[in-house]
């Protein structure tokens, strides 16, 4: 009878993976991303530990969105104020002061909810332009718009 194998603290090997966002459509990307953060790319994925590689995002300001997302997908908060529910449209978030949060929150809605989570998602880092100071790691290319052609599809009109 075999065991089951589970990964222990010293047996997890983290790499860091660099991400272009550019003409990517978002949903694919925060799928392959939440992925690769969990570990599930790996065969020694164990589900209650942190054994996912660390993620750079860069140019998350071009992402693309297919439809009419861009103008019509709503993000709301509220201020903890009587009537202070707040909203913006993707496109005021991907063309204001922090477009890189439309990426967060895509990835970060496709993780697990709980303190494993949490500590997941702190391994993803979303830069808006090709500047990120994550150099020393030595960050292997992931490129994501290859991997399918539907990743990069464009809108098709008629």
């Amino acid at each position: 009878m075999t065991q089951t194998y589970s990964a222990k603290p010293a047996d997890i090997e983290k790499k860091w993976i660099i991400v272009d966002a550019q003409d990517v459509v978002l949903g694919r990307l925060a799928s392959i991303i939440a992925l690769r953060l969990r570990g599930k790319h790996k065969p020694s994925y164990t589900p209650h530990m942190d054994d996912g590689d660390n993620v750079i995002v860069i140019n998350a300001e071009k992402v693309k969105l297919t439809g009419n997302k861009r103008e019509n997908d709503l993000f709301f908060w509220h201020t903890g104020y009587p009537g202070g529910i707040k909203q913006r449209t993707k496109a005021q978030l991907l063309d204001g002061k922090h477009p890189e949060r439309v990426v967060e929150k895509a990835v970060q809605r496709m993780l697990p909810k709980g303190p494993l989570g949490y500590k997941i998602f702190s391994n993803l880092k979303v830069y808006a332009g090709t500047e990120h100071p994550h150099e020393a790691q030595k960050p292997e290319v992931l490129d994501i718009a290859s991997m399918n052609e539907k990743n990069t599809r464009q809108n098709k009109k008629g």
